[in-house]
């Protein structure tokens, strides 16, 4: 439950491992956040995750958890609030695949839908019910600037994001009012483990500066958060290039 000056005292993060809401987690933790819990496919990284949480003060919990596997998700989230409130959710999980070979196969392209899209329907639906019983609460759903237009580079993993992004935008309308908030988080390109060794993109940014806009966009009741914010200007002019010329770009 949210403290006498509306500050979240509690966090659960879908993709525990996740660089982007491992640093948005210790940032809430320095300010309020005292219960977190970790939910994702048990390894020694997400004990490590969570060991260092405890070691800034938090009191942590680590849940089992698989984005792939959608019919086990309500009663994950279910338990997790069953031991208490929870005021903020992040949707942190997702995988970016391997464009050039995912083409060649189209049973690991569609993996990477399962993980990105599926998983996020699943996880973002089971959340919602969740925190509408409990009367408050915000999910915060990581999507991606590759949501906005696909790019024949990454189109797959892009696509994926593109339905997570509108499936977020739908159910942040659907519970607006009801003390339910869904905010959707578009970073660009994030210097992570998970694009190491990848050619840095345009406006290229880290975790820390993600996180940084995460907590404040829940701070201020944002509905969509763009990293860096220009991105959002790029965005909107490249949304609008005729696609003879967008297909020629080096993008």
């Amino acid at each position: 439950m949210k403290d006498a000056l509306g500050a979240p005292q509690s966090l659960l993060i879908l993709g525990g491992t996740s660089e982007i809401a491992l640093h948005t987690a210790r940032k809430m933790v320095d300010e309020r956040v005292r219960r977190v819990v970790l939910a994702g496919r048990p390894s020694e990284a997400l004990d490590r995750a969570a060991e260092g949480l405890r070691r800034q003060g938090a009191n942590v919990e680590v849940v089992a958890f698989d984005a792939a596997e959608p019919e086990t998700h309500e009663k994950t989230i279910d338990g997790v609030f069953a031991d208490g409130d929870i005021d903020v959710v992040l949707l942190a999980f997702g995988v970016l695949g391997d464009q050039e070979s995912d083409e060649q196969d189209p049973v690991a392209a569609a993996k990477v839908a399962q993980v990105n899209y599926v998983g996020g329907v699943s996880a973002g639906l089971a959340t919602v019910k969740a925190l509408r019983r409990q009367g408050h609460g915000s999910l915060a759903v990581i999507s991606s600037v590759a949501a906005e237009r696909a790019r024949k580079a990454n189109f797959i993993y892009g696509s994926s994001k593109a339905g997570l992004d509108a499936f977020a935008q739908g159910l942040a309308d659907k519970v607006h009012g009801t003390g339910v908030h869904v905010m959707v988080v578009r970073p660009g390109f994030v210097k992570t483990k998970m694009t190491e060794g990848m050619p840095d993109g345009p406006m290229a940014t880290t975790p820390d500066v993600v996180a940084d806009g995460i907590v404040k966009g829940l701070r201020k009741g944002s509905t969509t958060v763009w990293v860096p914010g220009q991105l959002r200007y790029v965005f909107s002019v490249l949304r609008h290039v005729p696609r003879p010329i967008f297909r020629k770009l080096p993008i």
